[in-house]
């Protein structure tokens, strides 16, 4: 944009026939007083703007994000069309609660797809996920079970939580039964150690921004295929290793098409 103004100011001059010389591209340098003027500072920020806008991800090509969505965050690409991240606080929230959503389907969408393999295979004769809960063991009773998952995942989150609202207090010396040192809290939502980052890809956190944009984007990636797990178990009553069998087996009539319009149901 630049290059263009000049150029405009060059060719419009009486003393463009000195356009190689000072005084043809600054105006006020000019013997003959040329009444052209250069263009104001003002505009130079909206040009900056403009070319860094032209140079960012969006969700949407062409559409300018929020201006509290500046892109320092990790896989911010603009999306937020509700608005919900206008308060500086909420959206700090709203960045841990995608974080743990994130990593809990991650975990979930591995979990599946390994028992449902095991399964299928009759490697392993284990329920299907979404009958894994009404399961009965033999080393616990369900009771038990839920007992003990209440008191461990409310811990952690207590943990979590207190790390959020004061980043940093749950590294200090005896508030983790000595575990401090195997955790090594990086910043919140990302607590690190020989326990969560045992082969220290991160330890640097301040510029592992590439590191972060890769774990959200699976993490966004396993969110969206467990909303299509869960779809495709009500809908067809079967595991997704089922499905797939299913599929490869007739792949032209056993589609989601299909099976939606119930001629390929699983049933």
């Amino acid at each position: 944009m630049m290059s263009f103004a000049l150029q405009n100011l060059t060719l419009n001059s009486p003393c463009n026939a000195s356009s190689g010389s000072f005084s043809s591209i600054f105006p006020s340098t000019c013997k003959h007083k040329c009444p052209l003027t250069v263009p104001s500072t003002t505009h130079r920020p909206t040009s900056r703007s403009l070319v860094v806008r032209a140079h960012r991800q969006t969700w949407l090509p062409g559409l300018d994000p929020p201006p509290y969505l500046d892109g320092s965050l990790a896989g911010d690409f603009g999306f937020d069309p509700l608005g919900l991240g206008e308060d500086p606080e909420s959206l700090r929230w709203y960045v841990q609660a995608e974080l743990v959503h994130a990593r809990f389907a991650m975990a979930g969408i591995a979990g599946i797809l390994l028992t449902d393999l095991l399964r299928v295979t009759k490697i392993s004769n284990l329920p299907v996920w979404y009958e894994a809960g009404a399961t009965r063991f033999d080393f616990a009773s369900t009771r038990t079970l839920f007992i003990v998952q209440l008191l461990l995942m409310g811990f952690v989150e207590t943990k979590r939580y207190m790390d959020f609202t004061n980043p940093g207090s749950q590294a200090a010396e005896g508030t983790f039964f000595g575990l401090e040192a195997a955790l090594e809290g990086l910043e919140p939502g990302y607590p690190g150690g020989p326990l969560l980052n045992p082969l220290g890809l991160a330890k640097d956190i301040k510029n592992a921004q590439e590191w972060k944009l890769k774990e959200i984007k699976n993490g966004r990636l396993a969110m969206v295929a467990m909303l299509g797990i869960f779809v495709q178990a009500y809908v067809t009553h079967a595991g997704p290793i089922d499905n797939l069998v299913a599929h490869v087996s007739d792949p032209w009539h056993r589609t989601v098409i299909q099976t939606l319009s119930g001629s390929g149901s699983l049933m």
